[in-house]
């Protein structure tokens, strides 16, 4: 990066820590510390519950997955606007209620303590792997960046968000959320503008985005039902409702966030805005990647986009294997070129069967292109056995070091640092605080000070800083990383929904069905995934009806029981 890139990254970066600083100062009780007096507004508590979502990864994998797999992923949040609405409903009103720090409280107050130990465990193992993986992507970037290991960088960000959110505290998490999104959704905008203004006169964004479409990389929407397909309409409204249900209902890094408003009203407000903003957030972004495509049409792509594995493909043994995939890349690139600028002359008169023609070809020349990057992938497999070899995280990483102005990279690359920050200092405090809330002050100092609970929060913050730490470093095996930290939460998330629905909706069902219910049904979600038996995101509509199910039918079993 030039100078000026890290003068933008730095004062970016620093704005935000110095403003959340000057926000929390003074906060030294519980509920200033884990949930800013509960005095954020609405518009706080929409953005706020954004940010905690779009991590680093969002960013960075998103463009990955529209590059390689098109818009299709959007589906996936098709559930999350209705999500919104039985949240507004049922869980809202009934939180507020209860004055609770975590969503854990009320199953002690409605089952037992057991239950209510046993679901924040569930939420403890899932979001501090989740964490991990927040901390692993930005680190990709100055791994990249600086020519280091990612050991090195991963450990530099865990330290700087873990001081981060040790001294801030919810209040600071929530205010330098709204400063962060501003910048993020600025930045995105301008990216997206940039690839469109980079290609060649004749190619606005309708040509660009119908060119994308005949790439295949504009396939929105998929009305087949499929079990064994992640993502179409279906899996999206089923499986993304439970999902989404699960993650801002019961996931306490998003429960926090709404815990905080003033009112039921704001914080209602905060979550119907998320609803309607999610939705073409997350296509926008995905539509960045798909664009790429085009943008690689006329610009020579790499066959594949780390560029450290690359070094280090070419300094074994199977140097010679990739340099032929490679030059025959080049090939294919220049054939493109031939093809891309005919479609685009004929784009400016309009001549439909050249359009149709060049359409064809290049259609042709990316299948040969994504078939040469399938044989790269499997050369760099063979050549370190230890690596994925996913590289979708570094395409849209690729095109902002090698394509975008000074300065603009700067930016870019502070907004996957803002959010990685955001996303990390939710997860981090959301650890801590349950952890003291429904793990510490529960079972171990029942009788203390709120000024003791502070300092216990903040030393839980440093411990799970260093356990996500730890899972960053092993982050890189799995794979197009917004996919991974979905799948892991659908591991978790249908079960602890199961818990909280039959809380709220089965009166009659009792702590010791409840409990044991659950823990048979995330038996069997883990069965279900080990076994490959189907599409990541039916494992939470499959956990929460499986716990729903088994709690009612060991109530009924022990009423019988009783009666005999």
């Amino acid at each position: 990066m030039s100078s000026i890139d890290w003068i933008v990254l730095s004062v970016t970066l620093l704005t935000i820590v110095l403003y959340g600083v000057y926000k929390s100062r003074g906060r030294k009780s519980m509920e200033a510390y884990l949930l800013a007096d509960r005095e954020m507004p609405w518009y706080n508590v929409g953005l706020s519950v954004m940010a905690t979502q779009a991590s680093a990864i969002t960013f960075l994998s998103a463009p990955g997955q529209g590059f390689t797999d098109g818009t299709r992923f959007v589906q996936f949040y098709f559930g999350l606007p209705i999500a919104m609405l039985v949240l507004c409903i049922t869980f809202i009103p009934i939180f507020h209620r209860l004055k609770v720090f975590t969503a854990y409280e009320f199953l002690e107050q409605r089952f037992d303590l057991k239950t209510r130990t046993f679901t924040a465990l569930l939420f403890l193992i899932q979001r501090g792997v989740s964490t991990g993986i927040t901390i692993y992507a930005p680190s990709i970037i100055l791994s990249t960046i600086l020519n280091i290991s990612q050991v090195y960088t991963t450990s530099i960000i865990a330290l700087l968000v873990i001081i981060y959110t040790v001294y801030g505290g919810t209040k600071a998490v929530s205010y330098t959320h709204l400063l962060q999104m501003a910048i993020i959704f600025s930045a995105m905008f301008i990216a997206g503008y940039m690839i469109i203004h980079m290609l060649p006169e004749g190619f606005g964004f309708k040509e660009t985005y119908r060119l994308a479409d005949k790439l295949g990389k504009i396939n929105t929407i998929d009305t087949k039902f499929d079990l064994n397909n992640r993502y179409n309409v279906w899996s999206g409204l089923i499986g993304g409702f439970f999902l989404a249900l699960s993650y801002f209902g019961t996931d306490q890094s998003q429960v926090a966030r709404y815990l905080a408003g003033k009112s039921i009203r704001e914080s209602r407000m905060g979550l119907i805005m998320n609803g309607i903003v999610k939705i073409p957030m997350q296509f926008s972004i995905l539509l960045i990647g798909a664009l790429l495509v085009v943008f690689y049409q006329f610009y020579t792509p790499p066959i594949y986009f780390n560029e450290h594995a690359v070094t280090e493909v070419k300094a074994s043994s199977f140097a010679a294997r990739y340099d032929s995939v490679e030059h025959a890349a080049l090939l294919v690139a220049d054939q493109k070129a031939i093809s891309i600028h005919a479609l685009s002359d004929a784009y400016k008169t309009n001549a439909t069967s050249e359009i149709a023609k060049h359409e064809s070809l290049l259609l042709g020349y990316e299948q040969h292109y994504q078939s040469l990057r399938k044989n790269a992938k499997e050369i760099i497999t063979a050549s370190n056995t230890t690596k994925d070899s996913d590289d979708s995280n570094y395409v849209f990483l690729n095109f902002v070091i090698h394509y975008l102005p000074k300065g603009l990279i700067g930016l870019i690359i502070a907004v996957i640092f803002l959010a990685s920050m955001g996303s990390t200092a939710s997860g981090l405090s959301s650890l801590a605080s349950t952890t003291v809330v429904d793990i510490y002050k529960r079972l171990v100092k029942k009788e203390e000070s709120d000024e003791s609970y502070v300092k216990a929060t903040r030393w839980f913050t440093v411990a799970w800083g260093v356990f996500a730490m730890i899972i960053a470093f092993y982050a890189g095996k799995l794979g197009n990383l917004i996919e991974a930290v979905n799948i892991l939460g659908s591991l978790f998330y249908g079960t602890i929904l199961g818990i909280f629905v039959v809380a709220f909706y089965f009166k009659k069902i009792g702590a010791n069905a409840a409990f044991y219910g659950a823990a048979l049904a995330e038996i069997i979600v883990c069965i279900c995934y080990w076994k490959d038996l189907t599409a990541f995101l039916w494992l939470n509509v499959i956990g929460c009806l499986l716990v729903v199910i088994f709690a009612f039918s060991i109530q009924n079993l022990l009423k019988l029981k009783i009666k005999n």
